[in-house]
């Protein structure tokens, strides 16, 4: 008894080898294979490039196999359905005839189904008396359990490379948003370093990104960014190791200070990286002895003379209002930013700040950072453990020593020198209450004497 459940001709196709290793593949399932057939089917969509499909052609085959009554597909049943092809276009979603025959097609090439021809061409099943199918013709989807763990392994490689191919791409995120983060850092903070080159070789690289490309291609560019990382890493590395070390130099050298009284103080040394760097107990006490009044325009231009060279048309600096303007000048000419500017004047107060900062630029020549050294000192401000005394006071110490030690240094000329200075330094001492370690200090002999 024949029973056709569907009459569609096929026409002629010619055999081809990729139908016979289908065909091959579906004839070597075990017998005891059990594959859950949306499972395969998910494989499948994963690996579809690997495998040559369509999406079209993946369309189709979601719809044939649903024609399957069961979930579970088995090795040893009979894995042939029928549909015709306007039953395949209703679940394809209205997909014209002349496209799906196309993809069909390419479901067959890619060996995920085969054609089980009838002798007329047409698919149809036949059945027993018992209602049992005998025999059917149309489409045999048993591939997809032959090729179901090799479906499997194409589909997690093209997952990992997925996964690797999105993280390359969060490398380079990352690192581009690092590498701007720390050069921005560089700059603000004054760290020495050529950081016009450091940029430029940051877009130079950062050009080369392309649009689309494999995956190999965002590892090369990524490592070359890490690279230009890891060096732009290491230099602020390095400028906060330094920065740490002479904070310790510095506190170094107050404890010898304080255990040996005629040693020279840190202040008397001058204005380097380290003078202000540290901090401890002894030097907070330091500070709550220094003069609480303010210091005399007069003595901090004695000791920052430098910073009349930027008064317009060379006059002298008659006010505070005046000093303030010429630290604005003397400020970005250092590379000190606005905000560690505005930083330290909160700390410090708009006189204080002026005064620290012509002072650094005093000794401009012995400081590596001044933005980085002027945030050290804004810390301690804020900390209680800074005060323009000491510096100011180093400045005029070591302007007492150079005299001494020129060519000039027995002469009139340096007597004279010493003598004026000395007189500034006394008639403020006489306006103002000052401690005995600052009072010693300026007593001390110089070198040259």
């Amino acid at each position: 008894m024949q029973t056709h459940i569907s009459t569609t001709p096929f026409g002629r196709r010619p055999m081809t080898l990729g139908m016979i290793s289908s065909q091959v593949t579906a004839r070597a399932v075990p017998k005891d294979a059990t594959v859950h057939k949306w499972r395969v089917f998910q494989d499948i969509k994963d690996a579809r490039i690997a495998l040559g499909a369509t999406d079209r052609a993946l369309a189709i085959l979601d719809a044939l196999l649903s024609f399957h009554p069961d979930t579970a597909l088995y090795g040893d049943s009979e894995l042939i359905v029928w549909p015709s092809n306007e039953q395949l276009i209703r679940r394809a979603n209205g997909m014209p005839p002349t496209t799906l025959r196309r993809h069909l097609a390419v479901l067959v090439d890619c060996g995920l189904i085969i054609r089980r021809d009838s002798p007329n061409g047409k698919r149809f099943a036949r059945k027993g008396q018992g209602g049992e199918i005998e025999q059917a013709y149309g489409f045999d989807i048993s591939p997809i359990v032959a090729r179901a763990e090799e479906f499997k392994e194409l589909a997690e490689t093209v997952r990992s490379e997925k996964k690797a191919f999105r993280l390359v791409k969060e490398r380079l995120t990352i690192c581009r948003r690092d590498i701007v983060k720390m050069i921005d850092a560089g700059i603000e903070e004054g760290v020495p370093g050529n950081w016009g080159r450091v940029q430029q070789a940051y877009q130079a690289i950062v050009g080369q990104i392309p649009r689309t490309a494999p995956r190999q291609t965002f590892e090369a560019i990524a490592e070359e960014l890490e690279g230009l990382w890891a060096e732009v890493r290491e230099a602020l590395e390095s400028f906060v190791k330094t920065q740490k070390m002479d904070a310790n130099e510095s506190r170094i050298g107050r404890h010898i200070q304080n255990s040996k009284p005629d040693s020279k103080s840190e202040s008397e040394n001058g204005l380097g990286d380290r003078g202000e760097a540290g901090g401890n107990v002894a030097d907070t006490d330091n500070v709550r002895s220094l003069p609480k009044r303010e210091l005399p325009l007069g003595i901090v231009l004695d000791a920052c003379p430098n910073t009349l060279w930027l008064v317009k048309g060379g006059g002298g600096i008659r006010n505070w209002r005046e000093f303030l303007a010429a630290v604005e000048i003397a400020r970005p000419a250092m590379g000190i930013s606005p905000s560690a500017w505005e930083e330290a004047r909160t700390a410090m107060g708009d006189q204080q700040a002026a005064i620290t900062i012509a002072a650094i630029y005093q000794r401009q020549d012995q400081i590596n950072s001044a933005g980085g050294y002027l945030r050290s000192l804004t810390d301690r401000a804020k900390a209680g453990k800074f005060s323009v005394w000491p510096m100011v006071m180093a400045l005029l110490r070591a302007k007492l020593d150079a005299s001494k030690t020129t060519g000039t240094g027995t002469g009139s000329e340096a007597a004279a020198v010493d003598l004026e200075t000395a007189g500034k330094i006394v008639r403020t001492e006489s306006r103002l209450e000052i401690s005995d370690a600052l009072r010693r200090s300026l007593d001390k002999p110089g070198r040259g004497s």
